[in-house]
């Protein structure tokens, strides 16, 4: 019994979920470019296919790990730092709980909600000059010779930005990807943790790999249907020149010009990364911390 409650008073390192994650993008990287060239498409010309073997006819095979280095310091930043909160204010949660005499078996999913929101938005402001760097390199290959930026990596992409565009360009969008970082946090960790919870206190699951699969699957389809109207905008926005927009509902605006199916422009790939994404993540960090215990 001692040895129980040992294990269950350990915690974690804070930076689990951060290494869970960048472990995750290098292997889902390609699906994120498909994504994000699909969604700074004018017109609609290509589909997920189509875009894919452009990509690879017109620029080669490793365009598609364009902004690799930016997706990694992406995910170093952004999901670092909404997993260790999300995990730090759970804990200070139940331990108010603890003290007060209260000591219910699981956290209530209204609070999972909510904490992961404020997560989610930390941790979106956090990542937001990565974010920028990363939208911009992936979508490089696909301007003309003469408006390409041409970063060698997301250090030179962040000083340059920094130099010619203003420290503030950096968080271009941040308000947009802090919507977007509480949207799917809500959906993976909130919906993660709620639904693993569920699967594990019925009689069909247990604690193991099909059940971190079932679980982390259902929630990278919750976060990609939450999150897709936020998506394409912000992806505009950080692709965007300088006074191109003057405002999001100008971006919403100039998006509804093909419909309202815009705001879903790259729902495949999108939906085809982030499933992966989810579950890799979700896979790597429970190993991980099976492996620390």
């Amino acid at each position: 019994m001692s040895k129980t409650n040992q294990k269950v008073a350990k915690k974690e390192p804070w930076y689990l979920g951060g290494m869970a994650s960048i472990g995750a993008v290098l292997i889902t990287h390609p699906l994120d470019t498909i994504k994000v060239q699909l969604q700074t498409q004018q017109q609609v010309k290509f589909g997920f296919v189509g875009m894919t073997v452009n990509i690879i006819k017109t620029n080669g095979f490793f365009a598609l790990y364009n902004g690799i280095s930016a997706a990694i310091l992406r995910q170093a930043t952004y999901s670092t730092t909404r997993f260790a909160c999300y995990e730090i204010i759970k804990d200070m949660v139940n331990t108010s709980q603890n003290k007060s005499g209260n000591k219910p078996k699981d956290m209530p999913f209204y609070q999972k909600i909510l904490i992961a929101g404020v997560s989610g938005a930390l941790g979106g402001i956090v990542g937001a000059p990565a974010d920028l760097t990363n939208v911009r390199m992936q979508n490089d290959s696909k301007l003309p010779l003469d408006q390409r930026r041409n970063y060698k990596h997301c250090g030179e992409a962040l000083v340059r930005i920094a130099r010619t565009e203003g420290p503030s360009r950096l968080f271009a969008g941040a308000s947009m990807a802090s919507s977007r970082g509480m949207l799917v946090t809500v959906g993976q960790l909130a919906f993660y943790d709620e639904i693993k919870f569920q699967l594990i206190k019925s009689t069909y699951f247990k604690d193991n790999l099909l059940t971190h699969f079932t679980a982390s699957l259902s929630a990278g389809v919750i976060a990609t249907v939450i999150t897709m109207p936020l998506d394409v905008l912000k992806t505009r926005l950080m692709n965007a020149k300088p006074g191109e927009y003057s405002s999001i509902m100008h971006c919403a605006k100039d998006i509804l010009k093909v419909g309202p199916s815009g705001f879903f422009k790259g729902f495949t790939p999108a939906f085809v990364r982030l499933g992966p994404h989810t579950i890799l993540t979700f896979v790597f960090l429970e190993q991980l911390k099976k492996f620390i215990n």
